[in-house]
Parts: C-alpha cells; structure tokens; sequence
C-alpha cells in the first residue's frame, strides 16, 4: 500500500509483507505538453524536466551524482534512466534505480532533484509527481505529488537516508532555482 506524502513528512522503506526492498527505484512524472494555466487552441512547447540524484555522506558533503550526463554512480549502486526530453508516455518519465544494499557504506543520503535545464517554470508543468516503487515486486512503496505553484525552474523532491533502523524517505518540495544539480547544491545543504 503506497503512503501519500505531503511535505517534511517522513516514512521508513519497509515492504507491504515486511522487510526492507533491496532495490527502489524513483519515478519522476509529468505531462509533456505544459498547458496548464493556458487557454484552448494557445501553442504549447513540450516541457523537459531532469531528475537526478546526489549522494551525500554524513558531514553533508556530495560523494557523488547522478543526472543526464552521469548515469551510474561510481560503485554502481545508483543508476539514472536515461534523459527524457518531452514528458509523454504514461507513467514515470525518468527514473533513477538504487541498490539499496550496494550504496557504500559513506553514504548517508541520497537527494532526489527535478530542474528544468531549459527554464521552464515549474508552475506550467502538470500532474507531476515523485514515487518511491520496490523494483523487485513493483508495489509503490510512497509517492509525492509535486504541488508545483511556483516560478522557480527547480525542486528538491525527496532524500532517502540511513539511519540506525534502516532507510527512510523524506517529502521536501522546496523550490529553488537552477538548471542542473550543481546549481541546487546550496540549497539541498539545509535539508540534509
């Protein structure tokens, strides 16, 4: 059963049957076309969102990352989906899949991000969302829709991290501003 998550809200990783996944995978949704907020018959320009993914060991300081231009972590325990330029199609857009059991053990968190590399605000994009899916069995484990409202180009989504009880998963949504992760770091810090 999936756990609709609304910000700050945090939930620990266990399987519907118990258990932690051994493999989850991050979904990044949206609809390709952009015409919310837009009057009928007005031409529309596909909208290409990122997602991407930074580890972080415990003194919050970047291990490594994964994005468009980067797509598999260094021990090869992350691994992005490959970059979707147009949002269409059901489902997840992009995703980026995570060994759990592989991440190495100097890595403490694990943020997801979403920019747009092209500037497009985020308040155009429609029915955008973030879900956290058990690779093995495909039960969505959480989800969080994006209630994207602002002007910004960027939003920190999510971290995964490990504690002594095992993984969790936190909502951030905090808007920011930037093209690529690099851009965001700054503001991912107060969030780790």
């Amino acid at each position: 059963m999936s756990i609709s998550l609304s910000k700050g809200q945090q939930v620990a990783l266990v399987k519907p049957g118990g258990g932690t996944p051994g493999v989850v995978r991050m979904g990044l949704g949206w609809d390709a076309d952009g015409r919310k907020g837009r009057p009928e018959g007005v031409r529309t320009h596909a909208v290409d969102l990122d997602a991407s993914c930074m580890l972080f060991n415990a003194a919050g300081e970047l291990v490594d990352s994964i994005w468009f231009r980067n797509l598999t972590s260094e021990a090869g325990a992350v691994v992005h989906s490959g970059d979707n330029v147009s949002g269409s199609g059901e489902g997840d857009d992009e995703s980026i899949t995570v060994d759990l059991a592989k991440v190495p053990d100097g890595v403490s968190h694990l943020v997801f991000t979403v920019n747009s590399f092209s500037g497009h605000r985020l308040s155009k994009v429609d029915n955008a969302f973030c879900r956290l899916v058990d690779a093995d069995s495909g039960d969505e484990l959480a989800r969080y829709d994006l209630s994207i409202s602002t002007e910004q180009a960027a939003q920190i989504m999510a971290k995964v991290s490990r504690g002594e009880e095992g993984w969790t998963m936190t909502a951030i949504g905090a808007e920011c501003a930037g093209r690529t992760f690099k851009d965001l770091l700054p503001a991912v810090s107060p969030h780790l």
